[in-house]
């Protein structure tokens, strides 16, 4: 008689199930670009390279054909001057927003992270202008006078307007202080452009608040023990154990302004009505791909992983 020993089945382990779980949930985002967005980058990419041009006529109707033209379509997006000048433009503005918008999002959070009454609806209050500034209410938002003040400026009534401040206001502030101009001149572009800042500093801000809240509380327990200041504590512990998000964040906020439906670059392609158009896109999307990686590369040096072994 054979004796036969069932081994219990070997379960998987979390990390196993965590995985599964995960490729579950992103199941339906990649049907779709594999089903739906890779065909129509695979077409535009053929079309940037071919062109549309009247063929014979077959019984009376006039017929198509496809026509290679190589790299045309790009010599002639990168010898148009609006588009190279609304690149340039992109890009100073990339500069300036991205950085304040991670600084002034970390700061946020930093604060709301903090144990006061009330927290969870001043969390809100600061995530409102995302929702407002999408959709619907960004198309009302834009007649707006309050955006049209803050973005267009003051009219003081002398026939110009005038920013919420002005470069002679921050020199009279800082006249001791021996501050260059191209300081002064960032300052006063980031005090009049807060409202921007401000709406675009939202997903930021709660990606920041999630990885705030991932760092355990004994960290800080040991911290206070160790007789640790709060400004040695945010520099020690604080900020290494968030510069993953900070990375995250900077790539979203460089996405994000890049796409954005008022980005200088976006609105300029979509006047162009032409197969050049294409060329631009990929142009530009190119660009944005090396800018992601160039800001990967050096941030990655400065990154603190923590080992969860």
């Amino acid at each position: 008689m054979k004796l036969s020993l069932k081994l219990p089945k070997k379960k998987a382990s979390l990390d196993a199930r965590r995985a599964r779980a995960g490729y579950l949930f992103t199941l339906p985002f990649i049907l779709g670009v594999f089903l739906i967005y890779l065909p129509i980058l695979l077409d535009s990419i053929w079309f940037s390279f071919n062109q549309e041009v009247a063929g014979d006529t077959v019984n009376g109707m006039p017929t198509t054909e496809i026509q290679f033209v190589g790299m045309q379509f790009y010599k002639e997006a990168f010898q148009t001057s609006d588009f190279t000048s609304a690149l340039l433009s992109g890009l100073q503005q990339l500069i300036f927003e991205v950085p304040a918008i991670i600084i002034f999002s970390l700061f946020i959070a930093v604060v709301l992270n903090q144990k006061m009454l009330g927290r969870a609806v001043f969390r809100a209050i600061y995530f409102v202008p995302v929702i407002i500034s999408t959709g619907l209410m960004e198309s009302i938002n834009a007649t707006d006078n309050m955006q049209d003040m803050m973005e267009g400026g003051i009219n003081d009534g002398s026939g110009s307007d005038s920013g919420i401040i002005s470069v002679m206001d921050v020199q009279e502030l800082f006249a001791d202080m021996q501050i260059g101009s191209d300081i002064i001149g960032y300052i006063v572009k980031l005090v009049n452009d807060i409202y921007n800042i401000i709406n675009y500093s939202g997903v930021q801000m709660l990606i920041f608040l999630a990885g705030l809240q991932s760092i355990s509380p004994a960290i800080y327990e040991a911290c206070t023990i160790d007789g640790a200041t709060g400004w040695e504590t945010f520099w020690k512990i604080t900020f290494p154990m968030i510069s993953p998000m900070i990375l995250v964040n900077a790539a979203y906020t460089i996405i994000d302004s890049f796409t954005r439906p008022t980005n200088i670059v976006m609105s300029y392609i979509e006047t162009v009505k032409t197969n050049a158009s294409i060329a631009m896109s990929w142009i530009f999307f190119l660009i944005v791909v090396l800018i992601i990686l160039l800001v990967a590369a050096i941030l990655s040096s400065f990154i603190f992983y923590q080992r969860r072994d």
